[in-house]
């Protein structure tokens, strides 16, 4: 198939569609986090309910983003591409209204179906369709500007909670998505491959399964523990669907998954680096936020300004690390990258009790400004690694792939991240508890705070003159395990590096299809 310049106007109005479209489900889903408490207080929801808000939508997108990818692939990624939309603005219209949580909750899926036929589509739009000598610099100007709306998300969030208008978040999406879908109907062609190819629906099915419960068990153990029979069951039995998945990708004639991909171990390699990199990116910025705002003393407004920073250096970098991969590859670039995001992550583990927000740039700044670096030199060159170590005709595929691996690196940074920070937090308040003069009672109460972690109460049968110290022993406690949580977020990023050393090769990358 003939590609076009990222400079004619094909070539932007293509841009502008992605853009309008990937930034549509960003900012749905960082604004979302902020207005929590808004929509705890409209719904009376409790925790575990709120939890779910966020996870049902993540669950599906990660069980079907595959599947999204291989419909592009076959069926024309264009028209794929606008299903997701409009299933997205459905979903969106449809939170908006939620009479209670529950519903809410559904309304959330439905999003997730939507995404998983979008989100793919968009990158492989760009690396189908665009020159091979500007691919870098197209996805770096994506990476960017979805970037920097994904990170703006907390701020119009903030804006929208503290004004009671929440519901907007989901509104918003309807005249983005209209935008999108008329830009694609009228500017943009069909890159709908000449070879048809039938869809593998028992592979689709067993992908769905496996990944949805694998999903369902780790967001579940948080809650019962990997030993109860709801997580255990939910991840062996996905264990077995993945297992039985692969078999059926083998020896199928046409598979939505070619394994003949990971021969190239470029592919392979990237990844396994987004795996490590994302997971640890995910739990780093999730308990450097709790940590603003629980035990710092930010407001969520001033939480969501801190990384402002790292959308600039986004918009500025992005696109010139997308022309380095261009003209040098992008080995060095996924080398040297994911260690300064790692080494950010450290200089951001030292940091502990400080003066709130009038102290941020001697504290938090330096940090954020190091790894936000490093992943702006990381994002478009991982990207075009991905979309360049395959021919074109699997670039929906090979974009699902990666994107299922990112989403699941976040469940993996929720689930695991979240029971490792309650068990460092108890453990941390235990041994301050030990050598205190409360008594055994007293203690019993204290530590059946801890399943709150920074948000952790005084009791409210403890004499007013020891609340002080509690409250001391609560954020000692949580600063002590958001600094294990960052070593460990810091060395998942030095092992993606190490990663990009023996896998990601110049040799490994293939021409467009002619």
């Amino acid at each position: 198939m003939a590609t076009i310049s990222l400079k004619s106007p094909d070539g932007k109005w293509l841009m502008v569609a992605t853009i309008m479209a990937s930034g549509m489900a960003f900012i749905d889903g960082s604004a979302l986090n902020v207005v929590l408490p808004s929509l705890q207080q409209t719904f009376r929801a409790t925790s575990a309910e709120l939890f779910w808000v966020l996870n049902s939508y993540l669950l599906l997108l990660a069980a079907l983003v595959l599947v999204g990818g291989a419909l592009g692939d076959s069926h024309g990624r264009k028209k794929v591409f606008m299903y997701g939309i409009a299933i997205f603005m459905i979903g969106s219209v449809l939170c908006g209204f939620s009479p209670n949580v529950g519903v809410l909750i559904a309304f959330r899926a439905i999003q997730g179906i939507g995404g998983a036929l979008m989100i793919p589509g968009s990158l492989s739009l760009i690396s189908s369709s665009i020159n091979e000598n500007e691919r870098g610099k197209a996805i770096g100007t994506w990476s960017s500007i979805t970037t920097m709306v994904s990170i703006g998300g907390p701020i119009l969030g903030g804006f929208l909670g503290d004004h009671g208008l929440w519901r907007y978040i989901f509104f918003i999406n309807v005249p983005i998505g209209i935008a999108a879908l008329l830009i694609l109907w009228k500017k943009v062609r069909e890159t709908e491959n000449e070879e048809k190819r039938s869809i593998d629906f028992a592979g689709g099915f067993l992908l769905a399964s496996g990944l949805a419960l694998l999903t369902f068990g780790f967001l579940r153990a948080p809650e019962v523990g990997f030993g109860n029979w709801q997580s255990f069951g939910a991840l062996s039995l996905g264990s077995v669907f993945l297992i039985t998945f692969l078999i059926v990708e083998w020896k199928s004639l046409q598979p939505m998954m070619p394994l003949e991909l990971f021969r190239n171990p470029t592919f392979s390699g990237v990844n396994l680096l987004t795996l490590f990199l994302y997971a640890g990116l995910n739990a780093a910025m999730l308990f450097m936020s709790l940590n603003l705002v629980q035990i710092q003393g930010y407001s969520q407004m001033e939480s969501g300004m801190t990384f402002v920073p790292f959308t600039i250096i986004m918009v500025l970098i992005s696109r010139f690390a997308g022309s380095l991969a261009d003209k040098h590859g992008p080995r060095w670039l996924l080398i040297l990258g994911p260690f300064t995001v790692g080494i950010g992550m450290l200089v951001l583990s030292f940091i502990g009790q400080t003066q709130g927000p009038k102290s941020y740039w001697l504290t938090f700044f330096p940090g954020i400004l190091i790894f936000s670096t490093g992943m702006a030199f990381t994002v478009a060159p991982l990207t075009t690694a991905v979309m360049t170590s395959v021919q074109s005709r699997f670039a929906g595929t090979a974009s699902g792939v990666n994107n299922a691996i990112s989403r699941v690196s976040n469940v993996l940074a929720n689930a695991i991240f979240g029971s490792l920070a309650l068990v460092l937090f108890t453990a941390a308040l235990q041994s301050r508890l030990a050598d205190s003069g409360f008594s055994e009672s007293e203690k019993s109460e204290i530590l059946a705070q801890a399943v709150n972690l920074g948000n952790a109460k005084v009791p409210s049968g403890i004499e007013m003159k020891k609340r002080s110290e509690i409250t001391q022993h609560f954020h000692a406690s949580f600063i002590e395990s958001y600094q294990n949580i960052m070593l460990i977020a810091s060395s998942l990023c030095f092992v993606g590096s190490l990663v990009s050393v023996f896998f990601v090769r110049r040799k490994d990358f293939v021409p467009n299809d002619p």
